[in-house]
């Protein structure tokens, strides 16, 4: 991952939907260092974040976001948490709330995937965005 590597930033996230904002916070940081838009990789990273916390295992497990650069100057997204539970993508309705989180993250990334962690030790959510 050498380039990416080095322009790597991680925030680790206590198990409460409300440090979502500071997440926020700390993409638009990252990104203002970067000269990079930043309404897009928040609104993925609040999405990323938020499922992982509402998922969650236990409510002490903590998550960990990190926001680097690719070769090519794209953003990477990443969410780790310690549950090996694989998030899919739901069918979304016009009027409900819930189930948007995958079909938004889908919608603005160039891709993204999971990787589960060995010894069923959680997973890593990525998301790559184009630079803009």
């Amino acid at each position: 991952m050498g380039e990416a590597a080095r322009h790597e930033h991680e925030l680790v996230v206590k198990n409460d939907l409300k440090v979502v904002a500071e997440v926020r916070r700390f993409v638009r940081l990252v990104t203002g260092q970067w000269d990079m838009d930043d309404f897009v990789p928040c609104l993925v990273a609040s999405e990323l974040v938020t499922n992982a916390l509402r998922y969650a295992s236990a409510s002490d497990d903590d998550v960990t976001f990190r926001i680097g650069r690719t070769d090519d100057g794209a953003l990477w997204l990443e969410v780790q948490d310690a549950t090996y539970d694989l998030p899919r993508m739901q069918e979304t309705d016009m009027i409900s709330e819930a189930g948007r989180g995958l079909f938004i993250v889908d919608q603005f990334a160039r891709c993204w995937g999971i990787r589960p962690l060995s010894n069923n030790a959680g997973k890593v959510v990525f998301a790559v965005l184009d630079p803009s």
